[in-house]
């Protein structure tokens, strides 16, 4: 897509090694870029756990992906094991479906519109679980609607937690010290992320963060937005860096066309 982002600046809250496609993006469009991480991501806190659960993965009727993370996180506990041939796949979101396409893995159920447990769960094929054991591979204290609704509806569900999530620690004086200079709007991928981010900013900063727009990736972090007292929030149209750059885009040409 192309746009002129030049004196735009958009604050990337993603985990560090996951912003660098989205910051080249707006980069390239002229646009600035503070990368401002609010959670870290790595491998699971009790893998040999983790694994010995995979290794149980044959016996199982369905895995379901929650996050490109648990794609990238299960498939090295996995290792040289794999995916089970045959085993049907589940993805909340678009982003895991094309992490799982990238390693040869077609999904075999993806909502089609609105990407997030709500969504997966109305498809017709996990309305019908009764009797079917399922593994959902997601991060530490992940939420908790899927398994309970499927468990429910008569599966036997089995969470694999295959990588860990932590708030980050950050002094947040020089970036609250220069935030009307350096950012016009904020990006945000996660409800925990935006909590996150709410909390180290502290007082000061939350109040910046309410007054700065927010591009968010699903009707859920703009409600958890809401909540929190932040209110010129823009879903993307998609949960990927080109939604997300085109939703910043947008908001770039309707602020031009307003002050022309």
């Amino acid at each position: 897509m192309s746009c002129d982002l030049t004196g735009i600046g958009v604050l990337i809250t993603r985990p560090r090694g996951q912003a660098e496609a989205l910051c080249d993006l707006i980069s390239d469009r002229g646009g600035s870029t503070i990368s401002f991480p609010t959670i870290t991501i790595d491998g699971p806190e009790d893998p040999v756990r983790a694994r010995a659960l995979l290794r149980q993965m044959p016996e199982c009727d369905l895995v379901i992906f929650v996050s490109p993370n648990a794609v990238r996180y299960g498939f090295a506990l996995l290792g040289e094991y794999g995916l089970p041939p045959g085993l049907p796949v589940a993805a909340v979101g678009k982003g895991s479906a094309r992490v799982l396409a990238e390693m040869g893995i077609t999904v075999d159920i993806l909502p089609q519109q609105q990407f997030d447990s709500e969504a997966l769960l109305e498809l017709p094929q996990l309305t019908r679980v009764a009797g079917k054991r399922i593994f959902i591979l997601r991060g530490n204290g992940g939420r908790s609607l899927l398994g309970d609704t499927l468990r429910e509806r008569g599966a036997e569900v089995e969470y694999v937690e295959v990588y860990t999530r932590q708030q980050v620690t950050a002094d947040t004086t020089p970036l609250l010290s220069t935030w009307y200079e350096q950012v016009q709007i904020v990006t945000v991928t996660s409800c925990e992320i935006l909590d996150n981010l709410s909390r180290m900013l502290g007082e000061r900063g939350h109040s910046l963060l309410c007054q700065t727009p927010l591009v968010v990736v699903s009707e859920r972090i703009q409600a958890q937005a809401r909540v929190l007292g932040c209110n010129h929030t823009v879903v993307a149209p998609e949960a990927s860096d080109q939604g997300l750059l085109r939703s910043i885009c947008n908001w770039a040409e309707d602020i031009g066309n307003r002050s022309a």
